[in-house]
């Protein structure tokens, strides 16, 4: 059976949306918290990152507060939403890799605190130079790369 090419994944949402309880006695709660908790479809992520313009960044913090409260659930999966971000990522590039101009800017969204994600296309270096071209200032600490003063580039939902 053939791999599912990231596109694919992208457009399979299965039974998502969903919001799935999370009880307080659960062990589960103790890691993501208690509450509604919202499972989106890979495809809500990438409209939003798609909604960022040249200059502007946004957070998976944000994408996931600004989901939760589409839906009316207290939180969203941070689990899934770190894995569905990636395969936007991953789909935009491939769908760049195949002349198709229907791009995501996936490198304008960054992960807690403006780190960079390693895990997009082309890694931490490629990123960096995407970001770097439209303006920003990135910043090694450790091994990890972040936007300096990334508060004050935030797009607004």
């Amino acid at each position: 059976m053939a791999r599912k090419t990231f596109n694919e994944k992208l457009h399979q949402a299965k039974n998502l949306p969903r919001i799935e309880f999370i009880d307080y006695d659960e062990k589960m709660a103790k890691r993501f918290g208690a509450g509604n908790m919202l499972i989106a479809a890979p495809l809500e992520y990438d409209e939003v990152m798609k909604r960022i313009p040249p200059g502007k960044l946004i957070t998976s913090d944000e994408i996931r507060a600004y989901l939760a409260k589409k839906h009316y659930a207290d939180f969203t999966c941070q689990l899934t939403a770190g894995i569905f971000i990636n395969i936007a990522a991953n789909a935009s590039q491939e769908r760049q890799d195949a002349g198709n101009p229907d791009i995501t800017p996936y490198w304008r969204t960054l992960k807690k605190g403006g780190e960079l994600n390693d895990k997009f296309p082309g890694g931490l270096d490629h990123q960096k130079f995407l970001l770097e071209s439209e303006g920003h200032t990135v910043i090694p600490k450790g091994k990890k790369y972040f936007v300096k003063e990334f508060e004050k580039s935030l797009f607004l939902l």
